[in-house]
């Protein structure tokens, strides 16, 4: 074991040459196929077909990127909108608050504190609750800051905190 890694390389390629030699040239012929045909089989496994794949994935994934982006350009549009809207007095947003917060039922409690205003809900509906928040969002001018949202069986309970400040 004293022979170092490059003779025992030597040693092995001098078998293999010899070993070669011993062939048939039908046999070497046969052996060359076989090695073209692995090699082929390992550039178009390892090559070409994950290409081809990305290929195929492409139209769909673009479909999907574009259909983003104009959702996010719609909201864009509406974020803006909503910043030009003129600012609301503070007793009106409050108003606008309270009426918002009826409509979702018993189990919402509203608590304002100067800039911020507090929603406790219980048993609330998805939808509900997003037309809630469309609504606070455009009559009182007021922005999400914080939610805790829990789903139960009877719908989602939770609180949410809004900015009431000017700009929002």
């Amino acid at each position: 074991m004293s022979a170092t890694f490059t003779e025992q390389l030597r040693d092995a390629r001098t078998q293999a040459q010899q070993q070669w030699q011993a062939l048939a040239p039908r046999e070497r012929l046969g052996v060359l196929a076989a090695g073209l045909v692995l090699g082929l089989a390992l550039l178009v496994g390892w090559g070409l077909l994950p290409a081809l794949k990305t290929l195929r994935e492409a139209p769909a994934q673009r479909a999907a990127l574009d259909a983003q982006l104009q959702q996010m350009q719609a909201w864009a549009a509406e974020a803006k909108a909503l910043r030009q809207l003129p600012a609301v007095a503070p007793a009106q947003a409050q108003q606008a608050l309270q009426a918002a917060t009826e409509l979702l039922g018993p189990g919402a409690k509203l608590q304002v504190q100067g800039e911020r205003a507090a929603l406790s809900f219980s048993e609330a509906q998805g939808e509900a609750l997003g037309r809630w928040l469309a609504e606070v969002r455009t009559s009182a001018r007021a922005r999400p800051i914080e939610a805790q949202l829990t789903r139960g069986a009877k719908g989602y309970a939770g609180r949410i905190v809004l900015s009431l400040g000017v700009g929002t």
